[in-house]
């Protein structure tokens, strides 16, 4: 694709956003606004109806939130957003003959889906004789310019973090102050969860990037300086929450990653150190990024290659009792029950329904991976997949496969009061938060089930099935 200098002023292009939803701090937008003296903002809608394997409701009715906060910040400033619907590469060749732009301006995505609707554009862009402008600004860093001394990807993150924090970071951008849209050019009305014949009855976070700008202030002003040591703890406000944001781009990660450093530049080394153990987050969301770019096999197969005999279970029944909260295991009936009623689950319990579901119930991530995508507001596929297979032991720098969290003994260590399960289980609210850190002799209330499993006993079936895989 063309990202030479343009050398001359443009009458008007379009502007396709994807996981781009702001107007601030917008690479592509930006260069699109300097260059051009009308912009056609679009944005495509896909076809798909009714349940999709690798998304659901939750992160579709945040995508009409902030399609929406979008469309009210581009008529701010003098623009409009143009909505259409089906294969991207033909919606934009019939805007394109539609209103003859003269060029087409977006920011690229990583992912193997993105990879190749990208170069689908550029081959019909030679056909229609337009010049199309891609532009780094999902990442801080692309998959590419992060390699080893030997020009290759990383597969572990220390050495990649290291690498990625001694590199110069691109600064952020002014605000745009204005933009045209002609007003002729035909849209379609915003969505609703009705457009994909689906509906949720979740409480999810607020969307737009208004409500994202808000809680990074938040974040700054209260979270981050005791990051470090409340991060774990699920009951406490104590992360960024700003995992939808990055997903659907309402923020932009240099915006979240300077205003961080310079809400420490002042501080104490304390806080500081605080600062650094936020920032290896956004470090781990562009670590699996390039992961899935390099190897986007991680979507199919595991990464590692060390137990290609490895046994999973089928069980259904089982599967669905994770997925509903009802594993007689509170901290983890905890956590699938608040992602079922909001489409979040705090990082901390991602790890323990995660590593309960492959190493208690040893059925294969790719079953919880998928779940995931389908009630994450924040469903990420690169930090979903990469998330997924660290905790089953198969994944790039994964969890050493004999790591097996114990969930009583998390408990213990992550809501001791049992703060966080009270909340989301009302029939333990009335039950010694004490019982919820060990294995019960008993079911703990009359309408709660005793735990489905043995911890004790799955682990070491765990840790057989693997030596087994190995020793093949």
């Amino acid at each position: 694709m063309d990202l030479l200098p343009i050398c001359h002023e443009m009458k008007r292009v379009l502007y396709w956003f994807r996981r781009d939803l702001r107007v601030t701090d917008n690479t592509a937008l930006r260069h699109a606004c300097t260059k051009a003296d009308e912009i056609i903002p679009v944005y495509i809608l896909s076809s798909w109806k009714k349940h999709h394997p690798w998304t659901g409701p939750n992160r579709q009715e945040f995508l009409c939130g902030c399609l929406e906060s979008l469309s009210r910040n581009l008529q701010a400033l003098g623009g409009r957003l143009i909505l259409r619907a089906g294969d991207p590469v033909q919606e934009l060749e019939r805007l394109v003959h539609e209103t003859h732009p003269e060029a087409i301006f977006f920011n690229r995505g990583t992912d193997p889906y993105s990879s190749e609707i990208q170069k689908q554009l550029e081959s019909v862009s030679e056909k229609l004789k337009i010049r199309v402008f891609s532009y780094k600004d999902i990442t801080i860093f692309e998959p590419n310019e992060v390699l080893t001394r030997e020009g290759r990807p990383f597969r572990v993150f220390t050495p990649y973090a290291k690498a990625w924090l001694q590199k110069e970071k691109p600064a952020s951008l002014p605000k745009i102050r204005s933009l045209y849209t002609p007003s002729n050019i035909p849209t379609l009305p915003l969505p609703t969860l009705d457009y994909w014949a689906l509906t949720s009855e979740a409480e999810i976070v607020e969307p737009g990037e208004k409500a994202a700008r808000k809680r990074l202030t938040n974040f700054l002003n209260g979270p981050l300086s005791v990051y470090r040591n409340t991060r774990n703890f699920p009951a406490e406000r104590a992360t960024s929450r700003l995992s939808q944001d990055l997903r659907f781009g309402t923020l932009s990660p240099r915006e979240v990653f300077f205003k961080c450093l310079e809400g420490s530049r002042d501080a104490s080394g304390r806080v500081r150190q605080d600062m650094v153990f936020y920032l290896n987050e956004l470090i781990w969301r562009e670590f699996y990024m390039q992961i899935l770019a390099h190897f986007p096999r991680v979507l199919d197969s595991s990464f590692s290659d060390e137990f290609p005999g490895l046994i999973w279970d089928k069980n259904e029944s089982e599967f669905s009792r994770w997925c509903e909260g009802s594993t007689g295991f509170p901290i983890v009936d905890a956590g699938m029950r608040e992602l079922n009623a909001t489409g979040f689950m705090h990082n901390r319990l991602r790890m323990i329904v995660a590593m309960f579901l492959t190493k208690d119930l040893h059925i294969h991530w790719r079953k919880g991976e998928q779940y995931f995508l389908q009630k994450l507001v924040d469903g990420d596929i690169a930090a979903n997949n990469g998330g997924w297979q660290w905790c089953a032991g198969t994944g790039a720098d994964a969890a050493p496969y004999f790591r097996i969290q114990n969930p009583w003994t998390q408990t213990r260590s992550y809501d001791p009061g049992g703060v966080y399960i009270k909340a989301w289980i009302p029939e333990l609210r009335d039950v010694d938060a004490t019982k919820f850190t060990r294995a019960p002799d008993k079911p703990l209330a009359r309408n709660y089930p005793a735990p489905m499993v043995d911890h004790g006993r799955e682990r070491e079936e765990t840790l057989e099935r693997f030596r087994r895989a190995r020793r093949r």
